[in-house]
């Protein structure tokens, strides 16, 4: 029986039925299950500025499907906009208030499906948290990639934009530079145009099952995305009648198909914090260190940004992400029995891609020659890390580092000294009280580490925080350091000048400290004061759990 019965069919029908028919319910619709569109369209940001042609189109298949459906908006915030800002402490709380915001809508009226159309970066983990908790057929719609910008004949990224005013306090490029590279950067709508956090939980997201084939490397501007939002409405219709539900898609394998793809494709730091989270939601169990075992045993086959030369729209041309999967598939890497939104197996979806990736591109390599014979994302573990870190290593040619702590209190702090030309080759840069609870809300440190590699200190240098990293970032950086400094974490500890060793051959974060100095130190250290007390970022702060376990903020 349809949910939304209880509110076309219930007790209260006369009334019910009135406000039904304000908003075009016929004679006919009350028998038709209701959809609930969630449209991220906000004007904030290029990566959802086209999202409401999107919801449209996918709105009218639904019903041209035979269902209703009921279209009702959610927030997103733009990590690239607010980044360096305090701004950006709403960044990773915004998944939280999407997820809920989705929830409440749909529960609240009882809804028997939801589509969730969304671009920017939290809109695909805070659906998809929201999907895991009401376990009603669902698919997501993903606003679609941004074209390349091109200056010189090379392509452009919003990360270029950042990395440029590292360059010019450098004395690398003159103030002319800076302006056509800030002008070319982001040519139109469209998220971040890498694999950055954006395009790789796209990626994710259409390995677990729950958007279509193809649809998460498409670019926002060309037809065939809206043609996609359309049909993922026909197909989430078809659910809802198969009674296909989440959490018979969001599987213990499904989740290691999802982390195997990201590994492959070089992808963001933060779908280790997002996986993490909707994994929790869902009830499997999945933990931080299973990224490690994975990451051992799959190899980079994708050359693509931040690190790598080509950007997701390159990647689509190549064969998208069902190439990716067939290479994984075909080595016994994915799981070819996990089940998709159209009531497919992975094996049957990919039964006619070529095992061969095409030979005319450079995007996708075979498995026989990868870019790295492991994945990039490791799990560094020590007495400054005891719950784990993450590190991405892409790009780096020696991961390893032991050099003296340059501590930082904030981003801004950091940056300014970076500017100022205070850091030098050698140095471990520490950043701290930037966590979940310290921050509040886990900043991305884009800005810094972008400012470093734009100084050509990206091999040199080494950076750890409690924050997290932009999909955009590479270089030797090490985030979502657990426990973090707000609560007493060893990274509270540490004092300038102190030795660090980052080692991601041999996992290994540590400080350089014996541990009876450090015990007089922890005996000496006092909590922070909460930065926030009251609205959203007091109130997450208070709720949010440790990054090595999602930073969720519904924790039983």
């Amino acid at each position: 029986m349809l949910r939304s019965a209880a509110i076309t069919q219930g007790v209260q029908r006369s009334p019910n039925r009135a406000m039904l028919r304000a908003v075009g319910f016929g004679d006919g619709d009350f028998d038709k299950p209701i959809i609930g569109i969630a449209n991220g369209y906000s004007t904030i940001t290029p990566c959802n500025v086209g999202l409401n042609d999107l919801t449209r189109r996918a709105e009218l298949a639904a019903h041209d499907a035979g269902a209703m459906p009921q279209t009702f908006g959610t927030i997103t915030v733009s990590d690239g906009i607010s980044m360096g800002t305090e701004g950006m402490k709403y960044s990773l709380v915004s998944r939280e208030v999407i997820a809920d915001a989705i929830e409440t809508a749909c529960n609240g009226q009882s809804m028997d499906g939801v589509l969730a159309v969304g671009g920017c970066d939290k809109n695909m983990p805070g659906a998809m948290i929201a999907m895991a908790r009401m376990n009603i057929p669902g698919v997501f719609v993903y606003g679609g990639t941004i074209k390349p910008g091109k200056l010189g004949g090379c392509d452009l990224t919003v990360v270029s934009a950042f990395e440029a005013v590292g360059q010019i306090t450098a004395g690398r490029i003159n103030e002319e530079q800076l302006t056509a590279i800030e002008k070319n950067a982001c040519p139109g709508a469209g998220s971040c145009g890498g694999m950055f956090t954006a395009n790789t939980m796209s990626s994710a997201i259409e390995t677990l099952g729950l958007s279509l084939p193809y649809s998460s490397t498409m670019a926002a501007e060309d037809p065939e995305k809206a043609d996609s939002a359309a049909r993922s409405a026909e197909v989430l219709v078809d659910a809802i009648r198969a009674n296909i539900r989440p959490s018979d898609l969001l599987t213990r394998e499904a989740f290691e198909n999802a982390i195997s793809v990201i590994m492959a494709v070089g992808g963001s730091t933060n779908a280790v914090l997002h996986l993490l989270a909707i994994a929790r939601t869902v009830g499997v169990a999945l933990t931080i260190d299973d990224f490690e075992v994975i990451r051992q045993r799959v190899p980079v086959i994708c050359d693509l940004k931040p690190s790598g030369r080509f950007v997701t729209v390159d990647l689509h041309k190549a064969g998208g992400i069902p190439q990716v999967m067939k290479l994984l598939l075909d080595a016994g890497l994915l799981h070819g029995d996990c089940r998709t939104i159209e009531g497919k197996t992975l094996r049957d979806l990919l039964a006619d891609i070529p095992s061969i990736p095409p030979a005319d591109q450079e995007v996708i390599r075979p498995l026989s020659n990868p870019l790295y014979p492991k994945g990039h994302l490791a799990v560094l573990k020590g007495n400054l890390a005891e719950e784990g870190s993450v590190a991405k290593i892409s790009g780096v040619k020696l991961p390893v580092l032991t050099g003296p702590a340059r501590v930082f209190e904030s981003e801004e702090s950091c940056l300014a000294s970076i500017l100022a030309g205070a850091i030098h080759a050698g140095d471990v840069v520490v950043i701290r009280n930037e966590g979940p609870v310290g921050g509040p809300g886990m900043r991305e440190m884009l800005a810094p580490t972008a400012a470093i590699v734009g100084q050509g200190l990206g091999e040199s240098v080494a950076l750890i925080t409690d924050g997290r990293f932009s999909g955009g970032t590479y270089g030797l950086v090490v985030g979502h350091v657990a426990p973090e400094a707000a609560v007493g974490g060893t990274i509270a500890l540490v004092r300038e000048g102190d030795s660090i060793t980052v080692d991601a051959h041999q996992l290994v974060i540590q400080l350089n400290v014996d541990t009876d100095e450090l015990e007089r130190r922890r005996a000496a250290w006092v909590p922070p004061l909460p930065r926030y007390r009251t609205g959203v970022l007091g109130k997450y702060a208070r709720l949010v759990s440790s990054s090595s376990l999602g930073a969720v903020t519904d924790q039983d």
